[in-house]
């Protein structure tokens, strides 16, 4: 059993530690808004916040948050109404859609690092993920929209 605060709910997990914390929270807790994209933390779509920081769900093991903080996809706001879910939404940043929800989760720690980020900066919080669709361009003027409030 391993504790830890996921999306603001102290929660005990009963999976074994060396469960990737992806796993865990998929199916055990049935929160399936991170996605499995590679399993080996290079394209970036489960990318979660530990303690506030970005971390990459399928090579996090679930002994490694115990006692942390988790913050998932669905804990950046409850109604899907962060600023920036809603400039995805207004920039038509979604095709497929699937890495969105580890691009958002970057974005976020970026956000709230750096309120007013340069392209350059965007550039590098964003490095390592990877868009099959190729909207790099509507996530950057994502970014600078929700930055703008």
């Amino acid at each position: 059993m391993i504790d830890v605060t996921i999306n603001g709910q102290a929660t005990r997990v009963d999976a074994a530690p060396d469960m990737p914390l992806l796993w865990a929270l998929r199916d055990v807790l049935n929160l399936t808004g991170t996605k499995y994209g590679c399993g080996i933390a290079q394209c970036g779509a489960c990318t979660v916040h530990v303690d506030g920081q970005p971390a990459r769900a399928c090579q996090t093991a679930l002994s490694d948050v115990a006692g942390k903080r988790v913050t998932t996809i669905e804990g950046l706001h409850p109604a899907g109404a962060h600023p920036l879910q809603q400039a995805w939404i207004a920039h038509q940043v979604p095709q497929c859609g699937y890495c969105q929800s580890g691009q958002i989760m970057s974005a976020a720690a970026l956000l709230r690092d750096t309120p007013r980020p340069t392209d350059a900066q965007i550039d590098e919080a964003m490095a390592g993920h990877i868009c099959r669709c190729g909207t790099y361009q509507r996530i950057r003027a994502a970014i600078h929209h929700a930055a703008q409030g």
